[in-house]
């Protein structure tokens, strides 16, 4: 069986930040600048919990262009950012932001 669509984009995501893809509890991809958890339409309200605790910037980002839509309503009044399944940012974070 092949990969899925989530997985295909976690793996991207984290060769873009240099490091690995966490298959495990927390974000899929945590780097030194920022925390990513890559989503689908069906788990988008689950980004919310596995960001949690993270003082760095933080994204969702969309498996593919619904997703994004979906993840883009979702957080629209939250700290948390949002970016395309490219790793584009289309909602930035403002989590983590020296004031």
């Amino acid at each position: 069986m092949g990969k899925s669509k989530h997985d295909r984009v976690a793996e991207s995501m984290a060769n873009k930040e240099n490091t690995d893809y966490n298959r495990g509890q927390g974000a899929d991809v945590q780097s030194s600048r920022r925390a990513i958890e890559v989503e689908t339409a069906n788990t988008i309200g689950d980004a919310a919990r596995q960001l949690a605790g993270y003082q760095k910037p933080v994204y969702v980002a969309g498996a593919d262009a619904a997703t994004t839509k979906k993840a883009l309503e979702h957080y629209q009044n939250t700290t948390i950012g949002v970016m395309n399944s490219q790793g584009k940012i289309v909602k930035p974070s403002t989590r983590g932001r020296k004031k």
